[in-house]
């Protein structure tokens, strides 16, 4: 008898330490960066290049080398862990230029990334440079929202989702890139975007299928898109946000909302950008896969995180084939160079008038009146003092080629809502100009938002724009191949020559002649519904 009451009394703690297991919390966190942008060595306040000295003056941000010291930390702290990237390692300074994805790909096995999602830079230069990054990396590289199987470089090889397991727990990753990608880069016609929130539903549903019950997407949709697809499909656990470069802080001031941003049960987080910050959201699953608590804030890569040392050495070994062209100084500034993106996505600003300045200077001796530039296009802004190519290069890494072309008046005015319909999502396409001004009301439909377009001349004499006149325009090839939404100059631009300077050496040039250069507004956008910028 005593026998049986100790088997049944054993049978009866085998049960309750089973059930204890199946109830059990699972922990992870999520180590996460967003839109890097080939900022391998640190940056300064301006997103910009920061030099030696003011990096050893404790001055600068973010670097490789300092990612490099803060995973290592994090991971020897946290008991599970994985690191995630939301898109766009691609594009933004010479390393880029010169290396392509081969850089990119060395840094990120040595973080070791678990996985991440395709932005829309990751198909710049087509989508022969993103399957040679994918065959260089030691992770999964996902999009869901695209039909990739007529390119064949591609095909087979990027997954929509994948299934990576860690402390014992299956997690789904899935990816997101821009629905827009077709206008906003080079992937060319093989590929098919499609919505994002019916993309990762599906995956949901073949992810559940597996027995899988926590969900993570990479999204390199934007902040306001991610927000909806949360909404849409309420059974995503954590979004990483990646595209629109938002802050996401529960300390700062300048923070566009909380970390994490919860809608409903689905925690959204994003890390601004350029390796600033490392962001660190800790989330507790319950057994059903429901997030029951979700917390963090990203850390900023400042000068109290140490660069690591074989890495700054390795930065500074690729970095030799570049350093006489970046190093060189070109002018002067009087003052920094306001290119925020905040600012040139929504209104004038000093490096959008500077560009189009330039633009228009160096081709209006060929009859062209009106420039126009995507403020998409610059991705920095300029300190004051010298000016190097490599700080040119870093507002202007794209290596674009003025178009010049000539535009009815109404496709001018076409252009320019084009430009301005997007802008409460601070898109890229957001015009700045040179030789017209013009208002824009962001509180009227998009295609109704432009008046009072003036065209003004070499003398700064304005005047109203003829919409059956033929006026030329300058631009850059990108452009006028349609990105950004700019079909007109596509269809309707006539006598185009898209093979101009690079747009990097033009604005150089017009530095140099106009130095000590003194950065300005001068009203030529004027803003109406947009209190808030």
């Amino acid at each position: 008898m005593h026998k049986i009451k100790t088997k049944l009394w054993l049978g009866a703690a085998t049960l309750a330490l089973s059930t204890v297991v199946a109830q059990a919390d699972y922990s992870l966190t999520i180590l996460h960066t967003n839109d890097f942008h080939a900022r391998f060595e640190p940056i300064s306040k301006y997103d910009s290049g920061c030099s030696a000295d003011s990096n050893a003056e404790g001055k600068c941000f973010g670097g490789s080398a300092r990612l490099v010291t803060a995973v290592n930390e994090a991971r020897a702290r946290l008991d599970n862990s994985i690191l995630v990237d939301g898109g766009d390692q691609f594009q933004g300074t010479l390393f880029y230029t010169y290396y392509k994805g081969k850089m990119a790909a060395e840094f990120m096995n040595k973080l070791g990334y678990d996985a991440m999602t395709v932005g829309n830079h990751e198909f710049d230069d087509g989508p022969e440079v993103l399957a040679g990054f994918m065959e260089a990396v030691s992770f999964p590289v996902l999009m869901s929202n695209a039909d990739v199987s007529r390119e064949p470089l591609l095909a087979g090889k990027l997954a929509k989702s994948t299934v990576i397991e860690k402390n014992g727990e299956k997690l789904g990753l899935i990816g997101l890139t821009p629905q827009d990608t077709d206008e906003l880069a080079s992937p060319g016609e093989k590929i098919t975007f499609t919505a994002p929130a019916d993309a990762v539903a599906g995956e949901i549903d073949k992810l559940k299928g597996m027995g899988i019950n926590k969900f993570i997407v990479l999204s390199h949709s934007g902040f306001s898109v991610d927000k909806a697809v949360a909404a849409a499909v309420p059974e995503i656990d954590v979004i990483v946000s990646g595209h629109s470069n938002t802050f996401l802080s529960n300390t700062s001031d300048r923070a566009e909302g909380s970390y994490p941003t919860m809608v409903g049960t689905t925690a959204i987080v994003s890390a601004y950008a350029y390796g600033k910050f490392l962001g660190e959201l800790n989330v507790t699953f319950d057994d059903a896969g429901v997030i029951t608590e979700a917390k963090g804030e990203p850390i900023i890569m400042d000068a109290s995180v140490a660069e690591d040392a074989s890495s700054v050495a390795r930065i500074k070994e690729l970095a030799m084939p570049l350093d006489e062209i970046r190093n060189k100084v070109v002018a002067s500034a009087d003052a920094a160079i306001e290119g925020d993106r905040k600012f040139c996505r929504a209104q004038e600003c000093e490096m959008g008038n500077l560009v189009a300045d330039a633009m228009l200077d160096r081709v209006r001796d060929q009859g062209i009146s009106i420039a126009i530039q995507n403020g998409g296009g610059l991705r920095a802004s300029i300190d004051s003092g010298e000016i190097t190519m490599g700080e040119v290069l870093t507002v202007l890494p794209f290596q674009n080629t003025l178009s010049t072309f000539q535009l009815k008046g109404s496709d001018v005015v076409a252009a320019l809502e084009n430009g301005v319909s997007q802008v409460e999502e601070a898109k890229g396409r957001f015009p700045q100009v040179a030789g017209v001004k013009y208002t824009f009301d962001g509180k009227k439909p998009a295609g109704e938002r432009v008046s009072d377009v003036m065209v003004v001349d070499a003398d700064g004499n304005a005047s109203p724009i003829d919409t059956g006149a033929t006026y030329g325009v300058v631009s850059n090839n990108y452009m006028r191949s349609g990105g950004d939404g700019y079909k007109i100059f596509k269809t309707g631009g006539m006598n185009a020559y898209d093979y101009g300077p690079d747009l990097a050496d033009v604005v150089a040039e017009y530095l140099a002649a106009n130095q000590p250069y003194k950065p300005f507004t001068d009203g030529r956008i004027t803003a109406k519904g947009m209190e808030s910028n």
